[in-house]
């Protein structure tokens, strides 16, 4: 297959395009660079463009055709989108319809679109399916959810078919370390805890008094290559059943961040100084996926259910590019 990825020079498309690419597909990425790393496309055609503007995706289309659409462009930090509603719907929601109607223009007609557990909020029961109760709790998982409604619309309007991938927390790196995680702000509780190990710095814990076992929140940790695995599994079932899906995408278990910061001891061998400081805005106090329907419908299996395979993966990264691409 051929696929257009957007937002392929960062973190999980950059892994995606690769595995596509190890798989004999041809791949071209879009991406406006702002959070891309061109260390991280390899030798992938990198055409640079914002897809808030329409020329830019048209032109695209334009001059390449495509099989499937793997879209990962998106601003994606839900704490800055409350304090930037605008930029958010602005991107996620505008940037979108561009990317839809330039396929639509050029009768492309499946998108795998990467969506996330935000559009379920504050879950009241666990583990979440995707019938869970949609409550968005940021402008972030909001502008998700607004587009994944878009989809279903277009869908019924013009036949374009999509997957609904909800990510829970993706983290690790390729094995060899040769392409991961490189954020400015990095948010992701894995490389800023090596980052302060190695730094011999503090790493501050947001809250203890969570409703948890050790009183730090429960997150579903999956590695990026479950993910990508995830993402053409998902455009194989479209073409084989000419079906959109929505599936939840996670290990199927809860970490608390305690468990976190121990299993990153233990593979680093280093000790962590920790500090506890209050709750940040909006975070549930536990959040893991039923991943049964994506297993069901794509035959789909994680790797890395252990912490510490995950993170071995994440420090083989840190350990080669210790500041990054």
């Amino acid at each position: 297959m051929r696929f257009l990825v957007t937002g392929g020079a960062g973190y999980i498309g950059s892994i995606t395009n690769w595995l596509l690419r190890s798989k004999n597909h041809e791949t071209v990425i879009f991406d406006n660079m702002v959070n891309g790393h061109k260390e991280a496309v390899g030798d992938t055609k990198l055409i640079i463009g914002d897809l808030r503007s329409k020329a830019d995706i048209a032109s695209v289309f334009e001059k390449e055709q495509f099989d499937a659409v793997i879209h990962f462009a998106a601003l994606a930090l839900a704490g800055e989108s409350m304090q930037k509603p605008f930029e958010y719907f602005h991107n996620n929601i505008d940037g979108g319809l561009n990317l839809l109607e330039a396929m639509r223009a050029h009768n492309c007609k499946t998108i795998i679109f990467s969506s996330t557990c935000a559009v379920n909020g504050f879950p009241k029961k666990l583990p979440v399916t995707e019938e869970s109760p949609i409550a968005p709790a940021s402008v972030y998982g909001a502008s998700k959810r607004n587009f994944e409604e878009i989809l279903e619309w277009y869908e019924k309007v013009y036949g374009i078919r999509c997957a609904r991938l909800r990510y829970f927390n993706a983290c690790g790196a390729l094995p060899d370390g040769t392409l991961g995680e490189d954020h400015t702000p990095e948010t992701h509780i894995i490389p800023v805890a090596i980052k302060a190990l190695v730094a011999g710095e503090p790493f501050r814990v947001f809250g203890n008094d969570y409703h948890s076992p050790d009183g730090t929140c429960i997150r579903d940790y999956i590695h990026v290559l479950d993910l990508a695995d995830a993402h053409l599994k998902a455009a194989e079932y479209i073409a084989k059943n000419n079906m959109s899906l929505t599936v939840n995408l996670g290990v199927g278990k809860g970490y608390s961040n305690m468990e976190i910061l121990k299993a990153v001891e233990a593979v680093t061998g280093k000790k962590l100084k920790i500090e506890y400081t209050k709750r940040r805005w909006g975070d549930p106090d536990a959040i893991y996926a039923d991943n049964t329907k994506a297993k069901q419908l794509l035959g789909w299996q994680p790797k890395y259910v252990e912490l510490t395979s995950i993170i071995e993966t994440a420090w083989a990264w840190h350990q080669k590019h210790p500041k990054g691409y």
